[in-house]
């Protein structure tokens, strides 16, 4: 790992940030990430000698932070009991080409639940989850373009990839066989470390894989569309469904579904959502503005929708039959699957050779997709449901997810709370 760095003078000033980032970057406390150096002031009656000492400053305590990495505080699961507690970490140094952000807010995913849990067999103790990252540039490396201190960025699944490979040379970084995910993978640049996510104070991430969120989106709200918003969107459009008049179905009201909906009616599509729980049927058609409710449970409300369907987008994350899902689309319609059920799903052959029809899985998308879509999102006025919640209600949080108890996804307000619960 280089050591050598050189500290762009792109960074705000104290005024800028709340109350509690300003603290942290106080004269009194010693900067813990990269971009504290704006937090140091000189008492000087001239504008000039100021500058020019702040600049000194800010050279010096960068070089040291960059060599050494900065400290940062999150919360992590130990263990497959995937009880979070605080944890103090090194985020590692910070290069030419990295953007340092402040986390705002952080949603939760299902993917965060297994994960921690270890229902994947993959975690490696300690995690700290978070992958729906939404957050404020603080300072950026001398090599970065792209943003500036003060932009408001997201970051996703994932923050690394090959780079060379011919997914990432067609934008779906997302399917490369190197995607560093954002919590829990490991990362080949910076000597195989294990990334830590984004229920914590501060990321250090690759430009190229930093979202710019735009004008207009709520924070919280928007958090969740970079995962599940995403995952959504991209099979959307990869697949065509997303053409006005067409008939698209959604499976499944819940974290990924009901941001499913927004997009399709925004896309001027038919939209039918497709339920095991018929106390849903008022949120989907009034709140949501879907146009049909079908309960899957019932035989004759799924019979008279047979052969309706031009596609089929199942959100669900738990084992249920799919089957019967197959024969609401006509010939030749496309079935994607997005949702991560642990126990294999059952798909006889006559389901969908008879009438042509395709299957296909989505993991979220792609850099470019991700920014077209908080581009439409925020066109179209689409954001999450969210409960906003402290850090410490993160186990409760989950507790509740793992039971489906959430309208529709819990983000943490990391920044405003992360700070007091340690």
């Amino acid at each position: 790992m280089s050591h050598h760095f050189h500290l762009r003078t792109s960074v705000l000033p104290l005024s800028s940030f709340p109350g509690e980032l300003g603290a942290r970057f106080s004269p009194a406390n010693k900067p813990r990430h990269p971009a504290s150096s704006v937090g140091v002031a000189a008492a000087s009656p001239s504008r000039t000698l100021r500058h020019h000492m702040a600049k000194a400053v800010a050279k010096e305590v960068g070089a040291q932070e960059a060599a050494e990495g900065s400290a940062a505080l999150g919360w992590a699961a130990r263990d497959a009991s995937g009880v979070l507690s605080p944890f103090d970490f090194s985020r590692r140094a910070q290069k030419d080409d990295d953007v340092t952000i402040k986390v705002l807010y952080c949603g939760i995913c299902h993917t965060d639940l297994y994960t921690i849990k270890n229902e994947w067999g993959t975690a490696m103790y300690p995690v700290v989850p978070g992958h729906e990252i939404l957050g404020v540039v603080t300072s950026v490396g001398a090599g970065v373009s792209k943003f500036k201190a003060g932009d408001t960025v997201g970051v996703g699944y994932f923050v690394g990839s090959c780079r060379s490979c011919e997914c990432c040379g067609n934008g779906y970084e997302n399917y490369c066989s190197g995607m560093v995910l954002t919590s829990n993978g490991i990362d080949p640049e910076h000597g195989g470390a294990v990334t830590q996510g984004g229920f914590s104070d501060v990321m250090l991430v690759n430009e190229d894989y930093v979202v710019r969120v735009p004008d207009g989106l709520p924070l919280d709200k928007a958090a969740p569309l970079l995962c599940a918003g995403v995952t959504v969107y991209s099979p959307m459009m990869r697949f065509g469904l997303n053409a006005p008049g067409k008939h698209l179905g959604v499976v499944g009201l819940g974290g990924l579904g009901h941001v499913a909906v927004k997009f399709g009616k925004a896309f001027g599509m038919r939209v039918t959502v497709i339920s095991t729980s018929p106390g849903k049927r008022e949120e989907a058609l009034e709140r949501l503005g879907a146009d049909e409710f079908l309960v899957s449970r019932d035989p004759e409300q799924m019979q008279a929708a047979v052969g309706t369907m031009d596609g089929i987008l199942d959100t669900v994350s738990a084992w249920h039959p799919i089957s019967p899902l197959f024969a609401l689309m006509k010939p030749m319609g496309q079935m994607v699957f997005v949702g991560g059920p642990t126990k294999p799903l059952e798909l006889p052959a006559y389901a969908i050779v008879p009438g042509g029809k395709g299957i296909a899985g989505n993991c979220v998308g792609g850099i470019r997709d991700c920014q077209a879509m908080l581009e439409f999102a925020a066109k179209h006025g689409i954001t999450a449901e969210v409960e906003v919640i402290k850090m410490d209600y993160v186990n409760t949080a989950l507790e509740r997810l793992a039971k489906n108890d959430v309208r529709y996804r819990f983000v943490i307000d990391v920044a405003g709370s992360l700070g007091s619960t340690s």
